[in-house]
């Protein structure tokens, strides 16, 4: 029996939104690691965990419909006004509620919402500028540190910042879905460690893919074509 597949108007989307000051814009490679962990502190969210809890009915359609996500940029009075919508805002490498903090300079502030309807956008995100998002980093990101889990981007993909912002949410939350509640517990309590690096070298990456880890697969809905774009390497103590 073929199930029916959602229509678009019934499916859901998690927004990110970046700072993106002008004299100060964060490094790439923050700015994905934070991604990664803004999604990880909404799934463990006990708004998101609790049956009871104000986002876990969206969330639970969000994931059963298609765990689409887009980041938008805001700077300034943009990111003053996204600041009252429910959500949580991480920053810097420790990945700290870091809400509207005075003295951003070159860390990664992220803001994540709820799931929203595709169609539904509030409007103080809706306004926000999607395309384009293009970030460095100032020098090549060290070596994962031992024992970190690892979001390994296809390294012959080229994404904007904007795009492997959320592919490093999806493959934080394939990483998280991989887990026990014991794991992801410990994982929470440690603050989401995590890294995300381009692989190596082609050799890597197809090494990775065929290893059997979770492989995020994109639907190609923007700037690539379908196919996979982060796989996850779990060395988190489990």
């Amino acid at each position: 029996m073929n199930e029916e597949q959602p229509a678009e108007t019934d499916k859901y989307v998690l927004p990110l939104v970046v700072r993106l000051e002008r004299t100060a814009p964060p490094a790439r490679t923050a700015a994905l690691e934070t991604a990664a962990r803004a999604v990880l502190t909404l799934l463990g969210d006990p708004r998101t965990t609790r049956t009871d809890g104000a986002w876990h009915e969206r969330v639970r359609l969000w994931e059963e419909r298609g765990i689409r996500k887009v980041v938008r940029r805001a700077r300034g009075a943009e990111w003053r006004r996204v600041q009252p919508l429910e959500g949580i805002t991480l920053g810097g490498e420790a990945g700290e509620d870091a809400g509207d903090a005075e003295g951003f300079e070159n860390a990664a502030q992220v803001r994540v919402f709820p799931p929203v309807p595709l169609d539904g956008w509030p409007h103080e995100l809706a306004r926000l500028q999607v395309s384009g998002t293009e970030l460095s980093d100032p020098a090549p990101p060290p070596p994962p540190a031992a024992g970190t889990p690892v979001l390994w981007l296809h390294p012959e993909l080229r994404m904007s910042a904007g795009k492997a912002m959320a592919q490093a949410g999806h493959g934080a939350q394939l990483a998280w879905w991989d887990l026990t509640a014991a794991d992801r517990a410990a994982w929470q309590e440690a603050g989401f460690p995590l890294a995300v690096r381009p692989a190596r070298d082609a050799a890597h990456w197809r090494e990775l893919v065929g290893s059997g880890r979770p492989v995020v697969e994109d639907a190609g809905f923007t700037e690539i074509a379908p196919g996979p774009t982060v796989a996850v390497e779990w060395h988190w103590p489990r």
